[in-house]
């Protein structure tokens, strides 16, 4: 693939990060807005050439194409809210974070760069609290949180500005992220009571939950994968492995790799919005001859390594 010019919201953020990197290493050039301070060093470090904190505004997205020669050629939209228990707690933010970002940048597309292929990143929570099993693009969204309420509302802008307008956009729709980086849900969440010490560790629900845990590393892989689709109009598409592993198997690995862990319950309690199983069909991603590299043992050994080396301990 010839070297693209590409930006990415929310670039400042874990996947944000990864996926900036990635693309970088494939020759990209690669330019990001988003939230927070980043001097021209770090965000070198992290393969963008040019960095603007701000918000996903016209007036923003016209400066950074001031800054270059010609218009994007893809946009990757990872700015939004990230969290459906913060989703919760403050809906309308998470409505404004998600939804009306969309809304500004796909405005700001019609206008000014129509021929831009926009990567929105959407979630499995758009599906809702389902029967256990795989699910296709095909299946019915019936999200249960005001968190997959607004990715489901962001898609179907992207598909309204599709067939209205003519911007040609993926939703990529990922499952359990996790990965090198993660400082937030399970993974850090335990790691970080773990490594407070104490006795033994209580976690909500019953611990057979499913999800498809996807290591960060194959996510933005294949995010990149998607600059290369020709799909005209509005598609979505899984990413994620296509394997159910539940929450306490995940516990149990990191456990494993924890020195003199202390014992894991779970309450049997289950938290507001969070469907019992979300497992992705693949069929879709796999036709574009992408496959998952790392497996969850792999990656949550991985991830326990990050965070005590972090720590120092």
């Amino acid at each position: 693939m010839k070297a693209l010019s590409v930006w990415i919201t929310g670039a400042r953020g874990f996947i944000g990060r990864h996926l900036a990197r990635t693309l970088a290493q494939n020759g990209h050039e690669v330019r990001g807005l988003g939230h927070g301070l980043w001097s021209e060093r770090e965000a070198g470090e992290s393969g963008i050439v040019r960095w603007l904190n701000g918000d996903v505004r016209g007036a923003n997205l016209q400066f950074l194409a001031r800054h270059q020669a010609r218009p994007p050629d893809a946009v990757f939209h990872l700015a939004g809210g990230s969290s459906v228990g913060a989703a919760i707690a403050g809906p309308f933010e998470d409505f404004n974070r998600t939804v009306v970002s969309t809304a500004e940048l796909l405005d700001w597309l019609r206008y000014k760069s129509p021929a831009t292929r926009l990567i929105v990143v959407s979630s499995a929570a758009v599906y809702g609290n389902r029967p256990p099993g795989p699910l296709s693009e095909e299946a019915a969204c019936r999200p249960c949180s005001p968190y997959g309420f607004h990715k489901l509302l962001a898609e179907q802008l992207c598909c309204s500005y599709a067939e209205s307008y003519g911007v040609r956009t993926t939703a990529a729709r990922l499952f359990s992220v996790y990965g090198p980086g993660l400082k937030k849900q399970l993974l850090w969440d335990l790691c970080t009571r773990l490594s407070a010490g104490g006795s033994d560790i209580e976690l909500s629900g019953t611990g057979e939950e499913l999800r498809d845990w996807t290591d960060v590393r194959d996510v933005v892989r294949a995010l990149a994968l998607l600059l290369g689709s020709s799909d005209d109009g509005f598609s979505p598409i899984n990413i994620g492995t296509g394997i159910g592993t539940p929450v306490r198997r995940i516990a149990d690995l990191i456990l494993s790799a924890w020195p003199n862990a202390p014992a894991v319950t779970f309450n049997g309690k289950s938290r507001p919005g969070d469907p019992f199983s979300l497992v992705s069909d693949t069929r879709r991603l796999s036709r574009l001859g992408f496959d998952c590299s790392i497996s969850v043992e792999q990656g949550v050994v991985d991830y326990v390594r990050w965070f005590r080396t972090r720590k120092g301990e």
